[in-house]
């Protein structure tokens, strides 16, 4: 019993520390020239493979020709996906114009 317990503490320790965030940056034209963001949530289910609501960059740059776009998992994104065991997985998108 002790062994099997510590075998799944161990197990639990590992998937905890090698899990990581994803994400990407696009840079359209130029990239950003200034310093003003637009941020949006987007929203998949089952773990991210059905998109519920995905935020269009293009209409974020609200016609910018130049900027970035930045997609990530945050922390609140990671934790609202766990506490709904990845029924309901959020990521953020940034545009900086």
């Amino acid at each position: 019993m002790k062994r099997t317990f510590k075998v799944l503490s161990i197990a639990f320790a590992v998937s905890v520390i090698l899990t990581s965030c994803f994400s990407y940056t696009s840079v359209v034209g130029k990239g950003a020239q200034g310093n003003r963001q637009v941020t949006k949530w987007n929203h998949y289910v089952i773990g991210g493979l059905a998109p519920v609501g995905v935020s269009d960059s293009k209409a974020m740059a609200d016609g910018a020709t130049d900027y970035t776009v930045h997609t990530r998992q945050t922390f609140i994104n990671g934790l609202i996906a766990s506490l709904t065991f990845s029924i309901y997985t959020p990521t953020t998108t940034t545009v900086t114009k």
